[in-house]
């Protein structure tokens, strides 16, 4: 059964920092993962595309987070990151980790609040 499960949310105060980590388990061998993305959602609102990034290594924003958050993956763990500066107070959600494979797996999500 393959679980991914993020970690480092938080609260946190605007213009603040945040590292989320999302792991997979078992380890997954990196040339079967098409791509790692994270979402959101807020209160109320749809979940939303953040960022993913693919087999190739290339990334992709959604526009209101370019240049604040990067997002990173590390094979040798079966782990991506998003590094979250700038936070503002409408960055605040739930964050959920994806993986496609031949399939679609989701993490559980973790919770990220700012505070103004």
């Amino acid at each position: 059964q393959v679980q991914l499960v993020e970690s480092g949310g938080g609260l946190v105060q605007a213009g603040g920092s945040l590292r989320l980590s999302c792991a997979v388990s078992p380890r997954i061998i990196s040339v079967f993962i098409n791509a790692m993305a994270w979402y959101r959602q807020a209160p109320g609102k749809q979940r939303e595309f953040v960022a993913d990034i693919t087999s190739g290594f290339r990334t992709n924003y959604e526009d209101s987070v370019k240049g604040r958050f990067t997002i990173s993956r590390d094979d040798a763990k079966s782990t991506v990151y998003l590094q979250m500066n700038s936070l503002k107070p409408e960055d605040t959600a739930v964050y959920y980790c994806r993986m496609t494979t031949s399939k679609d797996y989701w993490g559980q999500g973790t919770q990220v609040t700012v505070s103004s």
